[in-house]
């Protein structure tokens, strides 16, 4: 048996038959294939049950050394929806017309994006993961965090995964900058908005652009060959 210096505890998952195994993998592939970012939702509320749930299922992704270095950050308020969705649209009338990024217009064409972001008023929630470069420790000092990005990414898309299992909608809304979020949700300097998220349920008459998904054969390369039978 190994020796530790710092507590161990035993890790026996169930171990499934191959069978078992591919058919849970393809079911959850089946549910998570209805995915779509959303848009348009229905005001209908939320009950904040669902987004703690959601932000327990994304508690439980890896993250470098362990140190979580993410905090989600949620409010069903009028009034800060309202504040936040006014300081987005003036980041976003920015970027559709004054910045020069042809490629990025071109590439979102067809999202028929513009700058009027209705939906972070309409959504009963509005969730923003914020990510901490460093954290503060009850001393007073900061801890260094590592693979911050990574790690918050990975805590995101699992959020993003609990939500849809849920039967939630929800966008990955990025306006840039977004520093204006720490501003009204009152976060330390120590923390930076990574992804704003509008959550709900899509609205009855919700459109989503008609788009295909990537190819398995272009997604996956497998390098080393299968092993004979």
């Amino acid at each position: 048996m190994t020796r530790h210096k710092h507590p161990f505890v035993p890790y026996t998952p169930p171990r499934l038959s191959p069978e078992e195994s591919l058919a849970r993998g393809q079911e959850l592939y089946r549910l998570l294939d209805r995915r779509r970012s959303v848009r348009w939702f229905s005001p209908d509320p939320v009950p904040l049950e669902a987004i703690e749930t959601a932000v327990r299922i994304a508690n439980t992704a890896p993250s470098g050394a362990h140190h979580q270095p993410w905090t989600f950050v949620a409010t069903a308020d009028p009034d800060v929806k309202r504040a936040v969705r006014e300081a987005a649209e003036v980041e976003e009338r920015k970027f559709y017309r004054e910045r020069n990024a042809p490629d990025w217009h071109a590439a979102l064409a067809r999202l028929e994006t513009d700058e009027h972001k209705e939906f972070l008023e309409v959504a009963p929630w509005l969730v923003v993961a914020f990510a901490q470069k460093s954290t503060p420790l009850p001393d007073g000092s900061l801890r260094k965090n590592y693979y911050v990005n990574e790690s918050v990414g990975i805590a995101c898309g699992m959020f993003i995964t609990a939500l849809h299992t849920m039967g939630l909608a929800t966008l990955t809304h990025t306006p840039n900058p977004m520093g204006f979020l720490n501003e009204v949700f009152e976060r330390p300097v120590t923390e930076r908005p990574y992804i704003l998220f509008p959550v709900g349920y899509p609205a009855p008459d919700c459109e989503v652009p008609d788009l295909d998904r990537k190819p398995l054969a272009e997604a996956l390369v497998v390098h080393a060959p299968l092993p004979r039978e």
